[in-house]
């Protein structure tokens, strides 16, 4: 588990994805982020960062800090695509990096967690309700360094939602990666000197076990804490359970960029699609799909396509020597996703007779497709390759990515074999596992 996603400025910025439940559900990826203070996204609003950011289609944003923290460092750049909360949940300021050596951070930093969980009582509760009422779309809260506020709140939601307490801890320390960068911008801010606590940016995982501990020793258990002093009643905990969480043995991962199925994807049809073949003015918007798949990939811990990978004149040289094609939501919607149409593919499937098309990068925008427009946008390929008088469309995935390997044999293709060092010519080669369907032609 471990959802990082990298930004340029921001250091702690991660999706909760992939953590699952005592029952056997996962937390849906896309919906629930934390982050360190989106107020660094300031420095350059029209850079790659804030780019990257809207990529990830947020539509609420939850600042957890106190308003003169927002006034001294900075608010996200408000945009129209999401919704702003402040819900300062501290109410006793403290300057952790000047406390002395010889206090260790598990049992005083817990202790601190304990005072916002009975002062932000207010707050606490607030947020819940925004997370509950964002209905699993994309959603990210915050402090200064994404640590011990954002720490609190995610322990919260994440125990609500039945994620047993090793994951939560684990998830917690996942702060550790960022440490670096934390105190790299505390001394940025403080030229010549160092913060005088060893434990500042650091997130060891005594800190937040004893957090726990200490409220079920108190009321039992987090629940009972949330129900008790947060107020926080059965209907609250089962819509957040039912917008943030994939029943077991629903797939959370699909094709690139194509949202998981549930109520976090917009409520368009997918009937509604209208399909057209690219050309040089969708180059930018081939490139936005490609990398915006990308972040989504590393988000989701998949290893694979990596952002600024391929440009514009990787997707002209396709339309010279295939077909590249867009998906929208009507004839003049947005787009919603593109896949290339290769008409060999010697990398992968070694010099084969003119009897079929190949697929490849199946890829749809979070931010807009309805659910199944990656099994539509295959169909549509599918047409296209019987159309052209062929009767097999190809298509190849990681050789150790199973749960796409599923997608494509739900929508009945069949594996035919694997391609033990494929070349794809943006790195060095890898396996892929074939699969091709049976077409009928007309």
């Amino acid at each position: 588990m471990d959802g990082h996603i990298p930004f340029e400025r921001l250091h702690n910025f991660r999706d909760l994805g992939g953590c699952t439940t005592e029952d056997g559900r996962v937390v849906r990826g896309g919906a629930l982020y934390r982050s360190d203070s989106l107020g660094k996204l300031n420095g350059e609003p029209h850079g790659d960062d804030w780019a990257r950011f809207l990529a990830l289609g947020v539509r609420t944003v939850i600042d957890l800090r106190y308003p003169w923290e927002i006034d001294a460092k900075g608010c996200v750049p408000l945009h129209a695509s999401f919704t702003y909360h402040n819900l300062g949940i501290e109410h006793r300021p403290y300057d952790q990096a000047s406390l002395g050596p010889e206090v260790e951070p598990g049992p005083f930093l817990a202790e601190k967690y304990l005072e916002v969980a009975h002062d932000g009582v207010k707050e606490l509760r607030r947020a819940l309700e925004v997370i509950a009422a964002a209905e699993g779309t994309p959603l990210v809260f915050h402090c200064q360094s994404g640590k011990d506020r954002t720490g609190l709140l995610a322990a919260l939601v994440l125990a609500l939602l039945g994620v047993p307490e090793t994951q939560i801890v684990e998830d917690f320390t996942l702060t550790e990666r960022a440490t670096e960068g934390l105190l790299a911008d505390w001394r940025a801010d403080r030229p010549g000197q160092s913060p005088t606590w060893p434990g500042y940016g650091r997130a060891p995982a005594d800190v937040m076990r004893l957090f726990l501990a200490a409220l079920a020793r108190r009321y039992g258990s987090v629940r009972a804490y949330a129900r008790d002093v947060l107020g926080v009643d059965d209907e609250l905990v089962a819509a957040l359970r039912r917008h943030l969480l994939a029943p077991a043995g629903e797939p959370t991962l699909a094709p690139p960029g194509e949202p998981a199925p549930g109520p976090a994807t917009p409520a368009a049809s997918v009937t509604s699609a209208a399909f057209r073949r690219a050309d040089e003015r969708d180059l930018s918007t081939l490139v936005r799909l490609r990398d915006d798949a990308a972040r989504w990939q590393i988000a989701e811990g998949i290893d694979q396509w990596k952002p600024g990978q391929l440009g514009e004149d990787h997707f002209l040289a396709r339309m010279a020597d295939g077909e590249v094609w867009l998906a929208a939501l009507g004839p003049d919607g947005p787009v919603i996703g593109a896949w290339e149409l290769w008409w060999d593919d010697p990398a992968a499937w070694g010099p084969q007779a003119p009897t079929a098309g190949y697929v490849h990068r199946l890829m749809t925008d979070r931010r807009t497709a309805p659910p199944g427009t990656g099994r539509r946008m295959l169909a549509e390929a599918e047409r296209r390759v019987a159309e052209a008088g062929r009767t097999l469309c190809r298509l190849d995935c990681l050789a150790h990515n199973a749960r796409l390997r599923r997608y494509y044999e739900d929508a009945g293709y069949t594996v035919v074999g694997e391609q033990r060092s494929k070349d794809g010519g943006t790195a060095a080669p890898y396996a892929v596992t074939l699969l091709e369907k049976r077409l009928v032609t007309a």
